[in-house]
């Protein structure tokens, strides 16, 4: 995640150089505060939201059971830990949803932000959950506007009211929220208008819609590159409207963040969802838990494992099991093994979220050249016919020549791939053997030498 690359590289130097000490001072714990509130500021928090941070971490830190511990060391990493939760709103904190349905969520915020598609993908959330969501377009002043909502709803095929840009938005919403009740939609989901800035004229508006429809919750879409504005805007909106929480978006854009820390403490209102990516699909739950473990480097295996059970196809991995175990695995096989990986997000992703590892402190796994050869890959496999893909050991010489003009690659990168290929399948066998042995109690072989995958 992009957001706290900067912020999140700083801490784990920082807490790296305390967490193996066996003896820990006082001064030890106030050099060490003084680098975090220097990356925390760096990283655009709030002064105040900082200064109240540090404050109540030095205080645990520097107790007597914290000092003359066992593991000193470990203890701070774990107070520092607790208290970043404790910042960002301590536990995940969902949607509610109305009694007598419909529930209606207006979605609030500046110009900008991206509260259009964030509507379209909370829908698209909360579809998954099993409702039946109507978005509204009440933007009325926007140019394209109606037309960006009704080209998200037809993606995420979920229907969008609109009664075009003549009509007053208090209107369109009570209209959408009677449509709702008509056509058994038991969430609706208003896109309002937005202003480059606060103004009188649009919280009156948001105001009157407010009073119209009597939403279950006013989410506050917040863009989370715009540093400290963003705060300022939450407080605003805050006071003038009443927000029940705020969305993230554009985490994937920045490398400060300091925004989404400070957000939570300014308003004393949670973070409900946070948008990771461009994707429609790309919107999660914010746990300040998860995202406190991510930014100090502790992985989020949670979120890998919720990944991965949404990407992959539990009949499709079963399948796959038994064709590696009878060795019937074909490049078709591996290629839709790529394509699921992929539906997980990019590689910084992923590996962000394994406990311990920093993508970019990871000098050499280039993630990016890693992309970059997953694509290559792709491209090959694609450029092979039906039967050269179930059967590689058929792709002679001019063969290797078209599928490196098909795919655009050089015949030594299409060797590559089948070269690793064959090592992958000979794991393969390898480990079934291993398995037999070890079932008839004779002990494993000798390891698996220098296998690599083929990308």
């Amino acid at each position: 995640m992009a957001l706290f690359e900067n912020l999140s590289g700083k801490l784990q130097e920082t807490i790296k150089k305390l967490r193996g000490q066996g003896r820990v001072t006082e001064k030890d714990v106030k050099e060490m505060m003084r680098e975090i509130k220097l990356a925390l500021l760096e990283a655009d928090v709030n002064f105040k939201v900082v200064k109240d941070f540090i404050n109540k971490v030095s205080e645990r830190a520097v107790g007597q059971d914290v000092l003359e511990s066992l593991t000193p060391g470990q203890q701070v990493v774990k107070i520092v830990h607790e208290e970043l939760i404790e910042l960002m709103g301590r536990e995940q904190s969902k949607i509610t949803f109305s009694p007598k349905p419909p529930s209606v969520y207006m979605m609030v915020g500046l110009q900008g932000a991206g509260k259009t598609t964030t509507t379209g993908k909370l829908a698209g959330l909360l579809r998954k959950q099993g409702k039946n969501p109507l978005l509204v377009a009440c933007d009325i002043y926007r140019p394209a506007a109606i037309k960006q909502l009704q080209v998200v709803g037809d993606q995420l095929n979920i229907p969008v009211f609109s009664m075009g840009d003549k009509v007053n938005p208090v209107d369109i919403a009570k209209a959408a929220v009677e449509h709702a009740k008509s056509k058994q939609h038991d969430v609706v989901i208003i896109d309002t208008a937005g202003r480059l800035h606060i103004n009188e004229e649009l919280m009156e508006e948001l105001h009157n819609i407010k009073d119209a429809v009597n939403p279950q919750e006013i989410l506050l879409v917040v863009d989370a590159m715009t540093g400290q504005d963003a705060v300022n805007v939450a407080q605003s909106f805050n006071e003038k409207l009443g927000i029940d929480g705020t969305v993230l978006t554009k985490l994937d854009g920045d490398t400060r963040g300091g925004a989404a820390l400070s957000v939570r403490a300014v308003t004393g209102k949670p973070i409900k969802f946070a948008a990771t990516g461009e994707k429609l699909g790309d919107i999660e739950p914010f746990y300040p838990d998860r995202m406190a473990s991510r930014i100090l480097g502790m992985g989020d295996v949670l979120s890998l494992i919720e990944k991965a059970q949404e990407s992959f196809d539990e009949k499709k991995a079963l399948e796959l099991e038994k064709k590696m175990r009878t060795m019937q695995f074909t490049l078709d096989d591996f290629l839709e093994q790529m394509q699921q990986v992929k539906k997980m997000g990019s590689l910084d992703q992923v590996l962000g979220m394994i406990p311990g590892l920093n993508p970019k402190a990871l000098g050499n796994i280039d993630t990016e050249q890693n992309e970059k050869k997953m694509k290559h890959v792709e491209a090959i496999i694609k450029s092979m016919t039906k039967q050269e893909r179930n059967d590689p050991s058929i792709i002679n010489g001019s063969r290797r020549k078209r599928i490196a003009a098909g795919s655009g690659t050089s015949v030594q990168e299409v060797n590559k791939l089948l070269k690793d290929f064959e090592e992958m399948k000979k794991l393969f066998k390898m480990m079934n053997d291993m398995g037999k042995r070890a079932s008839k109690g004779k002990g494993f072989g000798k390891g698996f030498g220098k296998f690599k995958m083929p990308f």
